[in-house]
């Protein structure tokens, strides 16, 4: 297994990395990333950003906002969180199968002490009962990417403060505020590994994983960018991670909202504009992951009769759950016209 230690501190510019590294390395084995950035929120791929944030606290703390290219929910990083990714030919792994994808970092933490992780939910890592790990997927050109943030001392009233939570999650987990579901993983370690600075835990989480005493000991598997790497990163940091289109997805304002969360789906939200019974204007968000783009599936619903035999008729040769991870036409359906 080949991996790469991010020099970056800034969210965009690593996650435009691990995209450039995704379409590019060699995955004839598995690649880790790793990356630390400062104060951060990342939103998922189908999420509107300005219902998942408080923009005055996000402006006031200088915050970085940024948007991701798999689906999920909003996260906040800072200096004390620590990133990973694992990229691997897709059919290495299976979509959805957290378990397996994030047996290596579990592995690392259970030599370092914290021995009782579980996965919980859709794609959580959970400690003593409280969450300290989310984790996404996404698939591109014959290869799958899982990455996950693992809270190593993370500032959890800064997160508290930044992130609207959708109440659907909160009555979900039958507790009153995002402060008392997650935790840092820090607390859980052996003693010995509770004074590390987040860089330190990083080195020493590898040597685990990888069963080996030092970082040196490993050195010829971890990747060398080139000139050309870098240049071709700094476009993609340009064009998709700082660019307020990117980010904000920018939609006009619609007549109709239908939202629920499902329990093995997510949030699923669909906001529509119905013009002589037709939907002229479409948008389909939330924090659900898929295979494919979602705005295929839009593009698909724009300008059909907002009927709903239609609309079943048009979705019998489509299959929903490729753009709404486990989620079935009926349900679809069932969002729309209930």
């Amino acid at each position: 297994m080949k991996f790469y230690r991010m020099l970056s501190e800034d969210i965009r510019y690593n996650l435009a990395t691990e995209e450039y590294l995704m379409d590019n390395i060699d995955v004839s084995e598995p690649c880790l990333l790793l990356y630390i950035q400062k104060p951060c929120v990342i939103i998922g791929r189908n999420q509107n950003a300005y219902q998942e944030i408080d923009f005055e606290y996000l402006r006031s703390r200088n915050i970085v906002l940024t948007r991701r290219t798999s689906g999920g929910g909003a996260v906040y990083d800072d200096l004390g969180n620590m990133s990973f990714s694992f990229v691997t030919k897709k059919d290495a792994t299976s979509f959805g199968d957290y378990q397996s994808a994030t047996q290596p970092i579990m592995k690392g933490l259970a030599a370092m002490g914290a021995k009782d992780i579980e996965v919980h939910g859709r794609n959580d890592l959970f400690i003593d009962g409280k969450k300290f790990s989310g984790n996404a997927m996404y698939t591109k050109k014959g290869r799958t990417y899982s990455h996950g943030t693992l809270m190593y001392d993370v500032n959890l009233e800064e997160l508290t403060n930044v992130l609207h939570v959708a109440q659907e999650k909160i009555a979900s987990k039958a507790t009153k505020s995002v402060r008392k579901s997650v935790t840092n993983i820090k607390p859980y370690l052996a003693e010995q590994y509770q004074s590390m600075d987040t860089k330190e835990f990083r080195d020493t989480l590898l040597c685990h994983i990888y069963e080996v005493a030092t970082i040196d000991e490993i050195s010829d598997q971890e990747i060398v960018l080139t000139e050309t790497d870098r240049q071709a990163i700094q476009m993609l940091f340009e064009e998709r991670y700082a660019n307020n289109e990117w980010i904000f997805n920018e939609a006009p304002a619609f007549e109709w909202q239908k939202r629920k969360r499902f329990e093995q789906v997510g949030i699923v939200e669909v906001d529509f504009t119905v013009n002589k019974g037709k939907i002229a204007a479409l948008q389909i968000t939330g924090d659900f992951f898929g295979q494919k783009e979602i705005s295929e599936l839009e593009a698909m619903l724009q300008g059909v009769d907002f009927e709903q035999s239609t609309i079943s008729r048009l979705l019998e040769g489509i299959a929903i759950e490729q753009f709404i991870h486990q989620m079935t036409t009926s349900e679809f359906l069932a969002l729309l016209f209930d």
